[in-house]
């Protein structure tokens, strides 16, 4: 079993950076790949970034290609995602999972509570 929860949230501007942290319970963490996806009001949850179990094969969704980087410290049981030139539309609650690698959210068994992401224009 793995539980995880996310922190960094918050209310930022236009061009603005955020890091969110996922912290893990549980010794069979680095066993997992790691994903961050969002989701907006009123839409489906989206993929925003995936990497393997061992921090390699950094996948990433068009819309936040170049400006989001995944990274993860199996030695601390932590995953992050750091944001930079965020965007209005950013602003969403995301998510980290745990599981297979891939970008749909059928590939992940363990997910966390959210963290919400608001970017004013």
């Amino acid at each position: 079993q793995v539980q995880l929860g996310e922190s960094g949230g918050g209310l930022v501007q236009a061009g603005d950076s955020l890091r969110l942290s996922c912290a893990a319970s549980g010794r069979t963490f680095s066993r997992y790949a790691m994903a961050w996806f969002r989701q907006a009001p009123g839409k489906e949850r989206e993929f925003v970034a995936a990497i393997t179990w061992s921090g390699g094969r950094p996948s990433y969704a068009d819309s936040v290609k170049g400006r989001f980087t995944i990274s993860r410290d199996n030695a601390k049981n932590t995953g992050y995602l750091q944001m930079n030139s965020l965007k209005p539309e950013d602003t969403a609650v995301y998510y980290c999972a745990a599981g297979l690698l891939g970008s749909k959210t059928n590939s992940y068994d363990y997910w966390g509570q959210g963290t919400q992401v608001t970017v004013s224009s």
